[in-house]
C-alpha cells in the first residue's frame, strides 16, 4: 500500500514540476494556428516536449546521480561547464518565466498590481517551499497537482464537448517540424534534467530503498507523469482548433497576449465568468510549482559541489529567487525572445545527452559521447547565428545541411556520428 502511495506522490510531482507557464500557454496558440493539422503539430509536439523529457527521467533512473553524471562521458570539464550553464539558464529564463505567466494573466487583470509586486510575493514562496526540501515531494504531490490536473481537465473536457468542432485554416508549412520546435519552448528537456535530480534527492531523504526499488519507482513514475502531459498537451492543442471559428484574436497583439487571450477566451466559453478563476488559480499553481522545481534542483546542485553544505543550498536558493524577482518583471514574451537562441544551442546538446545515457552503455562509450556532443554543438551554431544576425551567406551555407532549414541541421550529423563510431568501435573489437 505504501508503495502505491509513494509511486501516486512522485508522479504527481513530477507531473506538476514539468507543467509550467510554457507548458500551459504555448499548446492552444499552437494548436490554433495549426488548425486542420492539430493532429501532426501535437506529433511533433510530443516528441521534444513527452518523450524526449520522459526518457530524460528513464536516464535518470538508470544513473541515480546528479546532472553532472549526463555529461562527465564527455569529459568532466565539459560536464561542469554544461551543468552550470543549465542551472543559470533555468534560473534566468523558465523560472521568472512562470512569474511574469502568473502576473499577466492571474494578478495583474484581477488586482492591477505591478509586477515587482507580484514577482517579490511569488518568490518569496517559492523560497519558503524551496527552504522545506524534505518535505517537496509530499506538499506538491499530495496537494498541489490534484488540484491542477482537476482543474486542467475541467478546461479540457468541457471546452470540447461545447466547441464546434471548425477549425481555422492551418499557418504551418510543416507542422510536425512546427510541432518540434514550439516544444523546445516547454523546456521539458531542460527540466527532466533538472527535475529528475530534484525526484531523486527527494526519494533519497525519504526512502532507504535499494537502488533497484529507486529505479523501479522514478521509471514507473516517470511513464506515468508522460502520460499525464500527454493528455494534456493532446488536449490543450485540440481544443485551441477547435475554438478557431469562435475566437478572433488581435493579430496586432504579442504572442504571449495572443496566447493568454486565447486562453482565457477558451475557459470563459467553457466554464463561463467561472472561468477566469479557474484559469487564474490553475496558472498560478502551475508556474509556482515549475518554480520551486527549478530553485530547488539549482541550489541541490550547488551544495553538491561545494562539500554538501546547507549553507551553499540556502544561498543558492536566495539568489536565485532574487533573480526570479528581477527577471519576472519582464512580460512574457520577452523572456521568450531572449531564451530562444539560447535554446537553439542548448537544447539539441541536452536531448543527445538524454537520449546516449538512456540506451545500453555498449552503445554508449566515452567516444561516442564526444563525437555525438561535438557534432551537435558544431551544426547546431548556424541556427543560432542564423537567428541573431541572418546573412545570405549563412542561408546559402545552411541549405546544403539536411533539415537545418527548420533548425534541424544537427541531427543527421549526430546519429551519423553515432552509427559511424560505434560501427569503427564494433570492427576495432573483433580485429
Amino acid at each position: 500500500m505504501k508503495a502505491k502511495k509513494d509511486l501516486f506522490i512522485t508522479s504527481f510531482a513530477l507531473f506538476s514540476l514539468f507543467f509550467g507557464a510554457g507548458n500551459l500557454l504555448l499548446p492552444p496558440l499552437l494548436g490554433y494556428k495549426a488548425g486542420d493539422d492539430w493532429f501532426w503539430v501535437t506529433l511533433g509536439f510530443i516528441i521534444t516536449a513527452v518523450a524526449i523529457p520522459i526518457i530524460g527521467i528513464y536516464a535518470h533512473a538508470k544513473l541515480q546521480g546528479t546532472l553532472y553524471d549526463f555529461g562527465k562521458k564527455v569529459s568532466p570539464v565539459f560536464s561542469l561547464i554544461y551543468c552550470v550553464l543549465i542551472y543559470v539558464i533555468a534560473v534566468a529564463i523558465p523560472s521568472p518565466r512562470t512569474a511574469a505567466a502568473t502576473h499577466e494573466i492571474a494578478i495583474q487583470p484581477n488586482f492591477g498590481t505591478s509586477p515587482l509586486l507580484t514577482s517579490s510575493i511569488y518568490f518569496i514562496l517559492v523560497l519558503v517551499f524551496a527552504l522545506n526540501r524534505s518535505k517537496l515531494l509530499s506538499l506538491i504531490g499530495k496537494y498541489l497537482t490534484p488540484f491542477i490536473v482537476i482543474m486542467l481537465l475541467m478546461v479540457i473536457g468541457i471546452g470540447l464537448f461545447s466547441a464546434q468542432m471548425i477549425t481555422n485554416t492551418p499557418q504551418f508549412e510543416a507542422p510536425i517540424t512546427s510541432g518540434i520546435l514550439e516544444g523546445y519552448q516547454t523546456f521539458d528537456a531542460i527540466g527532466a534534467v533538472v527535475v529528475g535530480a530534484v525526484i531523486i534527492i527527494s526519494i533519497n531523504l525519504k526512502s532507504n530503498a535499494s537502488f533497484e526499488v529507486k529505479k523501479d519507482l522514478i521509471k514507473k513514475s516517470g511513464l506515468i507523469a508522460g502520460f499525464g502531459l500527454f493528455v494534456i498537451y493532446a488536449g490543450l492543442i485540440s481544443v485551441g482548433a477547435f475554438y478557431g471559428s469562435e475566437i478572433n484574436l488581435n493579430q496586432e497583439l504579442s504572442s504571449d497576449m495572443q496566447r493568454a487571450n486565447l486562453l482565457t477566451g477558451i475557459s470563459t466559453k467553457a466554464l463561463g465568468t467561472f472561468g477566469n478563476t479557474v484559469l487564474s488559480v490553475l496558472i498560478s499553481l502551475a508556474c509556482f510549482t515549475t518554480a520551486v522545481g527549478i530553485v530547488t534542483g539549482t541550489a541541490d546542485y550547488f551544495k553538491g559541489l561545494i562539500k554538501n553544505s546547507q549553507l551553499v543550498y540556502i544561498v543558492t536558493a536566495v539568489v536565485a529567487c532574487v533573480f526570479g524577482v528581477v527577471v519576472g518583471q519582464l512580460d512574457f514574451n520577452s523572456i521568450i525572445v531572449i531564451a530562444l537562441p539560447v535554446l537553439l544551442l542548448i537544447y539539441p546538446i541536452t536531448i543527445v545527452l538524454i537520449l546516449l545515457n538512456a540506451i545500453p552503455d555498449t552503445y554508449a562509450s566515452s567516444l561516442v559521447f564526444k563525437v555525438v556532443v561535438l557534432l551537435t554543438f558544431v551544426f547546431s551554431v548556424p541556427d543560432v547565428i542564423g537567428f541573431l544576425s541572418p546573412s545570405e551567406t549563412l542561408g546559402k551555407l545552411i541549405s546544403y545541411i539536411p533539415f537545418a532549414k527548420d533548425s534541424l541541421g544537427w541531427v543527421l550529423p549526430a546519429f551519423t556520428g553515432f552509427m559511424l563510431t560505434n560501427i569503427l568501435q564494433q570492427r576495432k573489437k573483433m580485429n
